[in-house]
């Protein structure tokens, strides 16, 4: 194919990624980690499923960034996973120093790829990798709102027993327990939630929706999620790739749009070829702007801790 896409990290969320990536024909793939042997090894596992699957999409694995060369997307999922007990903050002294290393060598060989950062803490770690890079803040892009409004959309289906598919949802801000769920912004088949549950029952949703991940870490005891975060970072390459112009909940820099400047936070973007189009801003209750700003607030200060 003419369009690649590089996967740095081999495990649980970039060898989903892989996959995804692959089984929609949407690139070749490079899939890349330090551990020699386990991205080639899961390449080849991943390529003798193509006769079955019927795609045409080529994976390569490999340990040496020379051959994620010319990449239009990377994708960074690498780092260290949470475990129950620990906040996204947790990760991010070891993830810093991980990513930092990875951002250095991938614009070496891709310096005009679009950047998707999926590691945690997501905001701090997108930062770090717009400084690092050099690149202009359109190309640098981190996962989480989609991830985030994806489980508000599940658990408002869930409640209402209705399609995950006809439910929408919105939330903003860091990807943490500081998240912002819009329930005015989340509809069923146009429906505005706030028509359809009590206050209580949507404040319960949001409140699982902040703690959606670590229920998972939770549950699982020795990782957390993937099929849904690899499924969440696919949708931004399917819409760069395909010049879609999705609008989408992604974490971005805001540079004076909803009062918030210097910081990286989700915000609702149009993906397209370039990376992001444009951000755009919705109108939110005094109430709500005051839990972005908390959220912002929160994700500045852990972005004082880099020191850059």
């Amino acid at each position: 194919m003419d369009r690649k896409v590089t996967v740095v990290g081999a495990g649980f969320v970039g060898a989903t990624c892989a996959r995804r990536i692959v089984e929609k024909d949407l690139a070749d793939v490079v899939l890349i980690d330090i551990v020699e042997g386990m991205p080639q090894g899961k390449a080849l596992d991943l390529m003798e499923s193509a006769p079955v699957e019927g795609f045409e999409a080529k994976i390569k694995g490999t340990n040496d960034y020379a051959d994620t060369a010319g990449s239009d997307i990377i994708v960074i999922t690498a780092g260290i996973a949470r475990k129950p007990g620990m906040s996204r903050d947790d990760l991010q002294a070891t993830n810093v120093k991980i990513v930092k290393g990875i951002v250095e060598e991938v614009v070496k060989h891709s310096p005009d790829a679009i950047l998707i950062l999926v590691t945690n803490p997501l905001d701090v770690i997108s930062y770090l990798a717009f400084k690092t890079s050099g690149f202009p803040a359109h190309k640098v892009i981190g996962m989480a709102g989609i991830l985030d409004s994806a489980r508000f959309r599940y658990f408002i289906s869930e409640e209402l027993s209705v399609a995950a598919a006809s439910v929408e949802a919105m939330v903003l801000g860091g990807h943490g327990d500081t998240m912002v769920p819009l329930p005015s912004y989340s509809t069923v088949n146009g429906i505005p939630i706030t028509q359809l549950l009590p206050k209580e029952r949507i404040e319960a949703l949001n409140d699982r929706t902040r703690k959606g991940g670590a229920e998972i870490v939770g549950l699982l005891k020795t990782g957390s999620a993937y099929y849904a975060p690899s499924a969440s970072a696919v949708e931004m390459v399917k819409s760069i790739l395909n010049d879609e112009n999705k609008v989408l909940p992604c974490c971005a820099y805001l540079d004076g749009q909803y009062g918030l400047k210097g910081v990286y936070c989700g915000v609702p973007v149009k993906l397209s070829r370039k990376g992001i189009e444009n951000i755009i801003e919705v109108d939110l209750t005094e109430e709500e702007q005051s839990a972005l700003n908390a959220s912002s607030e929160a994700v500045k200060a852990n972005i004082a801790k880099l020191g850059i």
